[in-house]
Order: C-alpha cells, then sequence, then structure tokens
C-alpha cells in the first residue's frame, strides 16, 4: 500500500515552525493596527469570472495557475490564486463606497496556483494583502510602501531595499505597448516560446519575464517612464517625493511591471540583499490599480495595495538566521495525585489561567516520579504538589526545584502567593 502524503506543491506547517509564522504574524498586526486597517475574510472559493475580469485573461496566474472546476450547479468557480480582486468584490458588493473614504482593509490566509513548487513557493501558499480603496493621492502609494517597508524592519531584515516604478495608464500606456511591440518583434526570435506569444497578447508582460535569453533582449527594451503621460508623470514624481521625505532606501526599476493586469501607475516590489548586495528575491509586492473596482462592476474608484508573501517571508527569515522571540516557558508545574486532586487540579488549573500566569501539567500522567521528571525537562521554577491530603485539607505543598525546599501554602491563597514569587 502506497504511504499517504501531501500533494505535490502543499506543505505542513508543524509545530516547531509556527514560532516564525507567530512571529510574522505579529509585526504584520502590529504595523496594519497602527496604520487604522479592519481585518476582512472573503471566501476561499470565488466565481473564476472575479479573477479573469479583475487579474486579467492574458496573465500567467488564470492562463496556467489557476484551480477552476464546475459545480454541481454549473458555475465554473476558482480556489482564489490572489487576494485583491475578492477583496474589492466585497467592497462592491456590501456597499462600501458609502462608508467614509479611504476604506483600510487587510486580509490574511491560504491561496492557490497551480505552479512548479520550490524553494518558499508552494501550490498552497500563506499570504496577507493590505488594500486602500478609495483616494488617489500619491501618499497613499507611500503609505502602502513605508508599511511593508515596516514588516521587514520589524522582522529584523537589515538590507531591504524597494524598487519601484510607473506602468502608466490607460491614457498613455497603449503608445507605450506600441513602442514595445515594434522593439520586441525586432527581436522575436531571440524570446521564449511563452514571450512570442505574450507579444502578440500582451508585451507588458514580457518584461515579467524570468527567463535568462528575454532578460538580455529585455535589457535593452524603451523605458515606459519615458513615455508617460503628464498626470501619470506628475504622479510618480510624487511618489518619489514622498520615499524621499520617508528617507526609504528605493531603486527605480524601469523593467518592473508586475505579473497582473490591473495595475495603473506605481508598482513596487521589496527586496532583500544579502551581505553581498546580491537579492534574496521579491518578498513583497504591490501597487495602484485605479480601475479594478470599475472592471468589476463598481464605481471609477481609485486604490492601492500590497501583497506579502507568507511562506517566503519564513523562509528568508530562516535563511538569514534571524532570531524570533523566545516561547514563553511556564515557570510552575502542577504535579497532581489520586482521583480528588486530580478534579480539583482542573479547577485550579484554570484559576491560573484566568490569572494569566502560564502553567505546565500531566494530567494524563499519575506517578509523582514521572511528572517531577517532566517538570525538570521543561526546566520550571517550582512545582505545585496537590494530592489526596493537600485536596482534603485544601493546601498546596510549593517545591523550589532548585533548593528541594517545600512549603505548604492555602489553596485560596496559591494563586496569590505565585503571583509574588514570580514577580
Amino acid at each position: 500500500m502506497n504511504k499517504l502524503q501531501t500533494l505535490t506543491g502543499m506543505h505542513d506547517i508543524l509545530p516547531e515552525e509556527q514560532k516564525y509564522y507567530q512571529r510574522v504574524q505579529k509585526a504584520i498586526d502590529s504595523v496594519t493596527k497602527y496604520y487604522g486597517f479592519e481585518r476582512i475574510d472573503i471566501p476561499v472559493l470565488e466565481m473564476a469570472e472575479v479573477f479573469y475580469k479583475g487579474t486579467g485573461m492574458t496573465t500567467d496566474i488564470v492562463e496556467k495557475e489557476m484551480y477552476t472546476f464546475k459545480t454541481k450547479g454549473g458555475d465554473v468557480v476558482a480556489l482564489r490564486p490572489e487576494f485583491t480582486p475578492g477583496i474589492i468584490r466585497s467592497y462592491i458588493e456590501h456597499g462600501m463606497h458609502n462608508l467614509p473614504q479611504p476604506v483600510k482593509l487587510y486580509a490574511q490566509g491560504p491561496c492557490f496556483r497551480y505552479e512548479r513548487p520550490q524553494a518558499g513557493r508552494y501550490r498552497q501558499f500563506y499570504t496577507t494583502s493590505m488594500e486602500i480603496i478609495g483616494d488617489s493621492n500619491p501618499s497613499i502609494d507611500g503609505q502602502i510602501i513605508q508599511m511593508s517597508y515596516d514588516v521587514l524592519k520589524d522582522l529584523g531584515f537589515k538590507n531591504a531595499v524597494i524598487q519601484v516604478n510607473s506602468i502608466g495608464d490607460s491614457e498613455c500606456r497603449p503608445y507605450f505597448k506600441k513602442i514595445l511591440i515594434s522593439y520586441f518583434k525586432s527581436k522575436k526570435s531571440s524570446l521564449c516560446s511563452d514571450c512570442q506569444r505574450r507579444l502578440k497578447e500582451n508585451p507588458l508582460r514580457i518584461l515579467d519575464c524570468k527567463e535568462e535569453k528575454c532578460q538580455v533582449v529585455k535589457a535593452g527594451a524603451p523605458q515606459m517612464v519615458d513615455h508617460l503621460c503628464e498626470a501619470c508623470h506628475a504622479h510618480f514624481k510624487q511618489v518619489l517625493e514622498f520615499l524621499d521625505e520617508l528617507e526609504l532606501p528605493y531603486e527605480l526599476n524601469p523593467y518592473l511591471v508586475r505579473g497582473l493586469d490591473y495595475y495603473t501607475k506605481t508598482v513596487f516590489e521589496v527586496i532583500d540583499k544579502n551581505e553581498s548586495g546580491s537579492s534574496l528575491g521579491s518578498l513583497f509586492g504591490g501597487g495602484r490599480y485605479d480601475n479594478l473596482v470599475k472592471l468589476l462592476g463598481g464605481r471609477d474608484t481609485p486604490a492601492c495595495g500590497v501583497g506579502i508573501g507568507i511562506d517566503r517571508l519564513v523562509l528568508a527569515i530562516k535563511e538569514k538566521d534571524i532570531k524570533t522571540a523566545k516561547v514563553e516557558t511556564p515557570e510552575i508545574f502542577l504535579a497532581q495525585l489520586g482521583q480528588l486532586a486530580k478534579r480539583k487540579s482542573l479547577k485550579l488549573f484554570e484559576e491560573f489561567r484566568k490569572a494569566k500566569i502560564p502553567m505546565a501539567e500531566s494530567f494524563s500522567k499519575d506517578s509523582l516520579k514521572a511528572q517531577l521528571r517532566q517538570a525538570n525537562k521543561i526546566g520550571v521554577k517550582w512545582v505545585l504538589i496537590f494530592g489526596q491530603k493537600e485536596a482534603l485539607e485544601n493546601f498546596v505543598t510549593v517545591r523550589d526545584m532548585q533548593t528541594g525546599n517545600q512549603q505548604e501554602i492555602s489553596l485560596d491563597k496559591i494563586v496569590e502567593e505565585m503571583k509574588k514569587k514570580l514577580n
């Protein structure tokens, strides 16, 4: 019989890895709370049309990576490959345009893409998405970038760099696409087969290609920043002024486009460099998407956001050996003997929980010797021994594990007395 195991590209997050995910979560929660973001949870399953319209039919996500299937009722649905279109669908569906603008939302959880699994890139992966909807001011772009950078700083990354570009809007992009097509047509034979197809459907995607042969061709391509309309140029100039004012380390990357069709104007990625200066890859990516709300059937509403790849962040933390916060280990162990003591111990344990005092226990073991052995293993300072005599006479024997000294403390005073000892 074949051994059952996880599907290709899926992974278990084991107990010993949870501290890394919790550390990342804590950094994100701290930043979102400070900037006034509210959490939204959206379904894992959406109508596939949400992503066809939002993410774009000619993107790799929709063409190659989306998990789609027909329901028994005949609907074509998809496991979410990203959060933004679903959040915007919710914004429209629940009339959030009636709330004071901008609306600041964040979501987190698993997303799904059928792609070749590699280090830090899974078919079920964990993401946090932060979105500011309803404001066109360049300061919003600056705020989203600042927040992304803050998360990395909080996690102890010292060489984070922001790569930023503007990809224009419907005013100036069509003209730039013509120039781009003209350039790439002259180099068509040097492009990979995917990019030769993209040349017809979506030439901007070629700038996002990671194939080595296309990188060489891309290096000589025209740059969007040289062809921005007046409004896009002014917007981008102000974004860069905000980044200068915030003293954030950024680089202009004229070929950064991001792999999604809904982006307009500002696009950015936050990368981390190692000591030699080479990039460890993109950890965050985002930008402005002023047409998406209208595209999905809502009003004309500007927006800006970022996606944070949690798994890749965890991998980078491990690679760089960034210290995670120590898990708080209890300093008190509750040992109990006999049925009456065991019953009363459950209530006693609950009283310590209410007092927010961490405590270890082993209710499944009956032998005092086995329980003391476990207490030693954990390295607690005190063991509370609660046996038949203690249970009948309402006291607890407190053993100091360093000196071996013992004292008897009344059951109704034990929580307060242990609180004093801990302080």
